[in-house]
């Protein structure tokens, strides 16, 4: 069985593929492959391990024969499920490992923000370390403040607790359905959408990217949240309107952001909001730990070699493929 990886992933993983008896090709060049690429490595293969590639309806039909699509992530917005399932192929994701270390980042987004630490450090960098002025370059602190979290899952559960912990803050959260867990634990208390905009000191991202989420804050949302509050997205560049942002920004209606996702991915290097001192961005390194990076590799294997097996695949994004 031969199974094609477009990137370069933990060692971790490619070992369970070796031992499995798996003849394993990875594309080794740093560029992503063009669409057209990617379908044609994958012509021969048994089953694709996903690293950021595009899964549309044109490759999914163009590559039926694959027995298994495994995503080394845990989101799946690149992937038309959908078309996986018609044509009966299961996709697997990585859930669960990299719940800490993307907390761990969206905390580090909202310490650094508060205090402006980017800003000030590429200040340095610039030669502009000098006179001491009282009343510049001030942040704000966190103590005390309310936390809002959109999407209260296990990534938000985290984070949430990371800043109650730290910072006794009172928690709130928008999700579908309660979080009695987290309710029990934190004390976190189930609020309207619009409760959680206009309420949250710090207002962080932890949804799924999904059609009723893309753009969902743009500038009519950003309007309506505290002057000095801080937006946080660890979770998807789409679900913010950048531009809108930039703006809000600008006009003062927020205090500061923190992103680790951006739309597009990569930002450009001369994007306005790198240069705005109580804005902290990351290159999506959310899950870019040693120990989650090879737990992400180990689940994505495990799910090639059990779709090779014909098993279920033990994390499944469309298990309707199991049906029938």
């Amino acid at each position: 069985m031969k199974v094609f990886i477009p990137r370069i992933i933990p060692e971790a993983g490619m070992k369970l593929l070796r031992e499995a008896g798996l003849e394993v090709t990875v594309w080794t060049e740093k560029r992503a492959l063009s669409k057209q690429e990617l379908i044609d490595h994958c012509m021969d293969q048994d089953a694709l391990l996903s690293v950021s590639s595009r899964i549309d309806a044109t490759f999914l039909n163009t590559c039926r024969h694959l027995k298994v699509i495994a995503l080394h992530s845990v989101g799946y917005d690149n992937v038309d499920v959908e078309e996986a399932t018609k044509l009966k192929i299961p996709v697997g994701n990585t859930p669960g490992v990299l719940s800490a270390a993307t907390a761990d980042t969206a905390f580090l987004l909202m310490l650094a923000t508060s205090r402006k630490a980017f800003y000030m450090h590429k200040q340095i960098q610039k030669g502009k370390w000098g006179f001491f002025e009282p009343t510049a370059n001030l942040g704000i602190e966190l103590y005390g403040k309310t936390l809002g979290v959109y999407g209260l899952g296990k990534i938000g559960t985290e984070m949430a607790r990371r800043c109650k912990g730290a910072y006794h803050m009172d928690i709130i959260y928008h999700n579908r359905h309660h979080n009695q867990e987290a309710e029990k634990e934190l004390g976190a208390v189930k609020v309207s959408f619009d409760e959680l905009v206009k309420n949250s000191d710090v207002l962080t991202v932890h949804t799924a990217l999904t059609p009723k989420t893309k753009g969902v804050f743009d500038y009519h949302i950003f309007s309506r949240m505290k002057p000095e509050a801080i937006f946080i997205n660890t979770a998807r560049g789409a679900i913010h309107n950048e531009e809108d942002l930039k703006r809000a920004l600008e006009e003062g209606l927020i205090w500061g952001a923190g992103l680790d996702v951006t739309n597009p991915e990569p930002m450009h290097a001369d994007n306005p909001l790198l240069d705005m001192p109580n804005v902290s961005v990351l290159p999506h390194i959310g899950s870019a730990t040693v120990q989650t990076r090879d737990a992400m590799a180990v689940l994505a294997a495990k799910n090639i070699i059990a779709g090779l097996k014909g098993q279920r695949l033990p994390n499944i994004v469309n298990p309707e493929v199991y049906e029938n």
